[in-house]
């Protein structure tokens, strides 16, 4: 695998805010939500990823280890690889597949609490899997994948609970009254009388 202060655009030894300024704006140029329109889509996909990793590398130390260059390892070269692999089964929908390698994975980074809250969510844990991305967007707050995905996670929680709401008939007495209408007539086809008066 590549350098990844060679991915960044950065010579080594480069400051922590050097690292972070490449790495925004290059997230920023290949970001998915930049390439939507983009007939290199997946490339772009790839290359977001590829940065996502580099950064995550140089900011826990393992970049800075022996044995960079085009045949750089790291230290935790197998959990990266893993979190990949994690990916890959997240997008394809096989979530049973991902978490049962990133319960292995010994790296608890923001993409692993990203990629776990995504199978959680996709699985029904809706909760649980919150607790997951909303670490994952503590841990990287500048990360806009895991920040569009919380904002989208909330809003599928609010529409639901106003639908539940408004079918549940809480919004008003008119439509508690319509439903006991419906349900008296539903009752009368039936041989009974709900409301005796009607």
């Amino acid at each position: 695998m590549k350098d990844p202060y060679e991915i960044l655009g950065l010579k080594r030894g480069a400051t922590k805010e050097e690292v972070k300024g490449a790495y925004r704006k290059l997230a920023k140029k290949y970001h998915p939500d930049m390439n939507v329109n983009n007939p290199l889509q997946d490339l772009a996909e790839e290359k977001f990823k590829e940065i996502q990793w580099a950064y995550d590398e140089i900011m826990s130390g393992n970049a800075d280890g022996p044995g960079y260059g085009s045949t750089y390892t790291g230290n935790n070269s197998k959990s990266t690889g893993d979190l990949f692999s994690a990916r890959q089964y997240v997008n394809a929908g096989r979530f049973y597949e991902a978490l049962s390698i990133l319960r292995k994975t010994k790296v608890r980074n923001a993409e692993w609490n990203f990629l776990m809250g995504v199978c959680y969510v996709s699985l029904g844990s809706i909760n649980q899997g919150m607790q997951h991305i909303q670490t994952a967007v503590n841990m990287e707050p500048s990360n806009m994948e895991y920040q569009n995905y919380l904002n989208q996670i909330y809003n599928m929680q609010r529409t639901y609970q106003q639908r539940a709401y408004s079918y549940g008939g809480g919004s008003s007495s008119v439509d508690c009254c319509a439903q006991l209408i419906c349900a008296d007539c539903l009752c009368e086809c039936l041989g009974g009388d709900l409301i005796s008066c009607c």
